[in-house]
């Protein structure tokens, strides 16, 4: 069950008029009043001598007497909607509702009898408008701050009590989302994104990037943005704004975007401590190997996991920023065909990147360090190398979504278990081609050796080794096991903790899984890559401008 409040109006006759009218597509069937404040407010869809100027009259009277010292915006209006799998409620039960959330916000408190007036009208089966005017009977206004959050608490309550589907609820660390009129417009420009949301995306990847604040707005310029941005007068940077080349309002101005109108955490301030929280790795001490960048990426990625079930929130709330970071950087330097999925990953994570706690980015400095170094490495064509890091990219991810859902963030852990979802699907596509590489080296394994790995999987995994030895890529995981042992592992111990990760659950094939958790828990090389191209440099990574639909 959903609230919307509106802003305040100053016109109680056109919101009735509306309730009561035929709505924009003939859509509302039936409007008659469900209560009002004194249960006697004339109805003017269910009686015939009463008109839409006598309730107007009824609920503007305290408005009247008032006179100038009533508020000019006095309509408060709120629409409450119930999900469309709910059961359909009774007129009584959306009068109890109306009571309950017009008493939560401080609108009508109950037994108050000064409270403001009201009515609450239904015109179809799943929602009802309620509408007050704001003049209290002593001629006050309302104590309603904060009304939307008092709703909705309210309204979670009610679910819980009515039977009624239990909406994932927020903590107000959300991105705003794009209004209506940026979507139409978006849509009469060819877009299938808004500006605000593409301009997000692009100050997201610059940050993911930059290992400073000046390099953040070299890239943000780069990436086809206007930046403005603004100085205190001691000359300190106080924030930015951003605006798309060609984005322009009525009067042809750019339409500029603050940092904190993208997202909470893309303000200058929140910025400027991450990118003061990295230590970027200096010109002469740079990985030598093509593998180390990616080596080092995956192996902190590797202990988020630990980190989230054993360090405070702080600590854990930084760690799930970085591996946000971390999944903004993944479409810059994987294949084209992976691009699309991992692009939603990185979108839906967006929302489980925040939270009410507030991070201690010094904790996440090594995993921070270790993602820009990545973007500033040759992507290797070894696609064995992706393929380990998108798993534990994935046990990250949903790691975080149990660190959310213990602590009740129900929006963050649905977004990531969305994100989880296109993650798990560009892994499957990464490991197709260098798994087979590895199962073809099974296949040339000698039979003693097979022997000997099945027996070790028979013994540390019993219930499992049936299952595994029947799989398609069992070769490749006897392999594997075979090559830990010459390393100098042990591969029952590897095989051990390998099974102690989350996510086996899901898998296609646990032969498959366990191939890339062996390789990055005993750091096995999967094959040697044979050749790579030029480094991409740091500020020609950023995607470019969305195409147009049309």
């Amino acid at each position: 069950m959903i609230a919307k409040i509106g802003r305040p109006g100053a016109n109680t006759r056109g919101v009735l008029h509306y309730l009561y009218g035929p709505g924009r597509a003939n859509e509302h069937t039936d409007p008659h009043l469900v209560a009002s404040f004194d249960g006697f407010a004339p109805d003017p869809g269910r009686d015939e001598t009463a008109t839409l100027a006598q309730l107007t009259a009824v609920l503007d009277l305290r408005v009247v007497q008032a006179g100038n010292r009533a508020p000019d915006k006095h309509v408060w209006h709120c629409s409450v909607r119930a999900a469309p799998e709910d059961r359909t409620l009774s007129d009584d039960e959306w009068a109890t509702i109306a009571r309950r959330v017009l008493n939560a916000t401080g609108i009508a408190p109950a037994g108050d009898p000064d409270a403001c007036r009201w009515a609450a009208v239904r015109h179809a089966e799943d929602h009802i408008h309620i509408v007050a005017t704001k003049v209290r009977g002593d001629l006050t206004p309302p104590r309603n701050w904060n009304d939307y959050l008092r709703a909705d608490q309210e309204l979670a309550v009610i679910e819980k009590e009515y039977g009624l589907r239990q909406v994932l609820r927020g903590d107000r660390t959300a991105a705003k989302r794009p209004t209506r009129a940026e979507k139409e417009k978006a849509q009469r420009s060819g877009y299938s994104a808004t500006p605000r949301e593409r301009l997000r995306t692009i100050a997201r990847t610059a940050v993911t990037v930059a290992t400073s604040t000046e390099e953040f707005f070299t890239l943000l310029e780069g990436a086809g943005a206007l930046v403005e941005i603004q100085y205190f007068p001691s000359g300190d940077i106080r924030g930015y704004k951003i605006a798309l080349d060609g984005d322009r309002n009525a009067q042809g101005e750019p339409v500029w975007f603050s940092g904190s109108t993208l997202a909470p955490d893309l303000s200058y301030p929140k910025i400027a401590e991450r990118l003061t929280a990295t230590s970027p790795v200096p010109a002469g001490r740079q990985s030598t190997g093509r593998r180390n960048a990616w080596k080092r990426v995956t192996e902190a990625t590797g202990r988020i996991p630990e980190i989230l079930d054993n360090s405070d929130e702080a600590t854990g709330q930084a760690h799930i920023t970085v591996l946000a970071e971390t999944l903004d950087a993944l479409p810059l330097i994987a294949p084209a065909h992976l691009r699309p999925q991992l692009r939603q990953a990185a979108a839906a994570f967006e929302r489980a990147s925040r939270s009410h706690i507030r991070a201690r980015h010094q904790q996440a400095q090594a995993t921070r360090s270790a993602v820009k170094a990545i973007l500033r490495e040759p992507a290797p064509k070894d696609g064995a190398l992706l393929a380990i890091l998108l798993d534990a990219v994935l046990l990250a991810v949903i790691a975080s979504r149990h660190w959310h859902h213990t602590r009740h963030h129900d929006q963050q852990a649905e977004a990531a278990h969305r994100s989880a979802a296109h993650l798990r699907a560009a892994y499957q596509a990464a490991a197709t081609e260098p798994i087979t590489v590895i199962y073809q080296r099974g296949l040339a394994l000698t039979l003693p050796l097979q022997q000997k790995q099945a027996t070790l999987v028979r013994q540390v995994l019993p219930k499992l080794a049936d299952q595994i030895m029947a799989e398609p890529g069992w070769p490749a995981l006897a392999v594997t096991l075979n090559n830990a042992k010459t390393a100098g592992h042990d591969p029952a111990a590897l095989l051990v903790q390998a099974m102690g990760h989350r996510e086996l659950d899901t898998a296609g094939s646990l032969s498959d899984v366990l191939v890339w958790r062996l390789h990055r828990l005993a750091d096995l090389d999967p094959h040697p890559a044979t050749g790579h191209p030029a480094p991409t440099p740091a500020s020609a990574v950023l995607p470019a401008q969305p195409r147009r639909t049309r």
